[in-house]
């Protein structure tokens, strides 16, 4: 018999904590718990669980520096759990190293879904993109084969997810690719409808990528349609 993923929740809020604890609990996970950042990280470090659930606004450390923390030692998937919905939060969230973020309120089958989704996409092999070539000219190259993309000369760091939807983009071009596609394909079924997520990640890799983000020349929207990649060279 298959052991349960192990999920840790760091979350200063107890009663929000225990009402998520529950919740994953019935569903079959063996959870953890801490209620500030520093007894999350000892926790993190003692147990090696398989995914963390990790609120924004706690004291002393607050959820930005937990997430930068993990990420020094440890790829395990982390949740971000955050009241702070704007997109340049959201942002800074995945420049330290956030894999997902879950706007409060939330309904507790959406966050269920979300952790079942990146506890799979954790144990899956890297994509691979049949047939893509990659690109290269003066300020970009992107090699598909090697997972290896470079601005300027300089090799950027993309995490698993951002590499394969530029993957997929890439790999589509010159067509445009549906936002439900990119969304099943990169993401999972579980987030075929949020539109809004697609695009603050989306927004995220212009800013690695592009030369002015505000004015992207690579990444481009098909108004109620998708994304595509414009080949420049």
């Amino acid at each position: 018999m298959t052991a349960q993923p192990t999920v840790l929740i760091i979350d200063d809020d107890t009663m929000h904590l225990n009402m998520v604890k529950d919740a994953l609990q019935a569903a079959g996970y063996h959870v953890l718990t801490a209620v500030d950042g520093q007894a999350g990280l000892r926790a993190l470090y003692k147990a090696h669980p398989d995914l963390v659930l990790l609120d924004v606004n706690m004291p002393t450390m607050d959820g930005w520096t937990v997430c930068e923390r993990i990420r020094e030692v440890s790829n395990i998937p982390i949740i971000m759990l955050t009241a702070r919905g704007a997109p340049e939060e959201v942002i800074k969230g995945l420049d330290l190293g956030a894999d997902d973020y879950i706007a409060k309120p939330f309904e507790l089958g959406v966050l269920l879904a979300r952790v079942r989704a990146n506890l799979r996409r954790a144990a899956s092999p890297p994509t691979q993109v049949a047939g893509g070539e990659g690109y290269h000219d003066e300020h970009l190259a992107i090699d598909l084969e090697e997972r290896r993309v470079r601005v300027d000369g300089k090799l950027i760091r993309l995490t698993p997810t951002e590499f394969n939807l530029l993957a997929l983009l890439v790999s589509r071009a010159p067509r445009t690719v549906p936002y439900r596609e990119l969304l099943e394909r990169v993401w999972g079924f579980e987030y075929i409808d949020d539109i809004d997520y697609l695009r603050v990640y989306i927004w995220h890799l212009r800013r690695k990528l592009e030369p002015d983000p505000k004015n992207p020349i690579y990444i481009l929207n098909e108004l109620g349609v998708g994304y595509r990649f414009e080949k420049r060279a």
